[in-house]
């Protein structure tokens, strides 16, 4: 497939990677020259030069940060008004309920298909083609695009013809991720306070009751402290949690976990986290704890 790509960042370089082993032709651009940078390490990708010259062929994928930076792509930057073919708009990054309906309702008044698609996984996990993706949007449209779904995951989840069931799906998910790691700090602080190992403790409970890659990986991350370089960074887990709070408040549904670990995220963040992956969010009870 002709494919026009949006966002080269830790996940989009990989992801456009895969595209190209596939067989597929891929147009990438960014705003970023770190960015855009990237897109001529990555070989046989093509660069769009602009925004418009990737919404074209016969799909575009984003992966952009947040819903500012959709915004300014789609709505703000004219991209959409600029754009003439009647391509298919794949959307898998992490956007809010509220930005997810904005955009469906632009791209319908011009008729681009939007198809919500966001993702469960790493960059490492997404370099082996193991990530879920989760679909929703018209359901012909995803039968068009599946073989690109296939080329980037291991399984493509079908929620329904309405594009935010897949963000209420990711956000959630995201937000069972985060309580996973609050949890995991914890543990880690209550062992270290009694002079055991934390990686072994970790080990233990992971290896007995939870072996499955995720917790693997994070009961790593957290027991040997190792959270830099990011796979997913601490401002972004602040900007998930955020978005589970938003969606919770629109439909009248308390969620205390998300409020701590909101206040969490904002203390880990101001001692030095910015750099840090999600899951140094670990350190806040540790720190509590008077352990760091």
């Amino acid at each position: 497939m002709d494919v026009g790509f949006i966002g080269i960042g830790r996940m989009g370089s990989v992801m456009v990677a895969n595209l190209v082993r596939a067989g597929h032709r891929v147009r990438a651009w960014d705003n970023s020259p770190d960015a855009v940078a990237n897109i001529a390490k990555i070989k046989g990708v093509e660069s769009a030069g602009n925004a418009k010259n990737a919404f074209a062929g016969d799909a575009v994928i984003s992966m952009l940060p947040n819903d500012d930076a959709m915004r300014s792509v789609f709505l703000e930057g004219g991209v959409l008004l600029a754009s003439s073919t009647p391509t298919i708009h794949i959307n898998m990054a992490t956007a809010s309920v509220e930005c997810t309906d904005e955009l469906v309702a632009e791209h319908s008044k011009r008729g681009i298909t939007y198809i919500s698609a966001p993702v469960f996984g790493r960059p490492e996990m997404a370099a082996e083609r193991n990530l879920n993706i989760m679909a929703a949007g018209d359901a012909s449209a995803i039968g068009k695009v599946q073989p690109l779904f296939d080329a980037l995951g291991k399984k493509t989840w079908r929620l329904g013809d309405v594009p935010h069931n897949a963000n209420v799906a990711k956000i959630s998910g995201n937000l069972m991720v985060a309580c996973m790691l609050e949890a995991m700090g914890e543990v880690s602080a209550l062992s270290r306070a009694y002079n055991m190992s934390a990686p072994d403790v970790l080990n233990v409970i992971v290896g007995s009751l939870f072996d499955v890659p995720i917790y693997r990986i994070y009961s790593s991350l957290i027991g040997e402290q190792k959270f830099t370089p990011p796979g997913f960074d601490m401002r972004l887990g602040l900007k998930d949690t955020k978005l589970a709070l938003a969606a919770g408040e629109e439909v009248n549904v308390p969620l205390p976990f998300a409020s701590v670990l909101r206040d969490n995220y904002l203390e880990a963040l101001a001692h030095g986290g910015e750099k840090k992956d999600w899951s140094a969010i670990s350190t806040v009870t540790a720190r509590r704890a008077a352990l760091d």
